[in-house]
């Protein structure tokens, strides 16, 4: 929820700078500002699927070693 929220607000800037004009900088600064959220959502899903107990990802149908993996997808979606 809270990574849809973000990109909603990242996606938003884009499409007002690239209306603008702004030119090459703008889409530059889009893409970096685009590229911080998302590492946002990925630390922040790691961090928060890292404090599950192993019960509990097991319930969810995970386990410790694909964490990375599924707050990547999270983050870019699925590779």
């Amino acid at each position: 929820m809270y990574e849809m929220a973000v990109l909603d607000l990242i996606h938003g800037g884009m499409h007002r700078n690239a209306a603008s004009g702004n030119g090459a900088i703008a889409k530059f600064v889009a893409g970096l500002r685009e590229n911080m959220a998302r590492r946002a959502v990925y630390r922040q899903t790691l961090r928060e699927l890292g404090e599950l107990s192993d019960r509990e990802l097991a319930d969810l149908g995970l386990n410790r070693s694909n964490l990375r993996g599924v707050a990547y997808e999270a983050a870019w979606g699925a590779k």
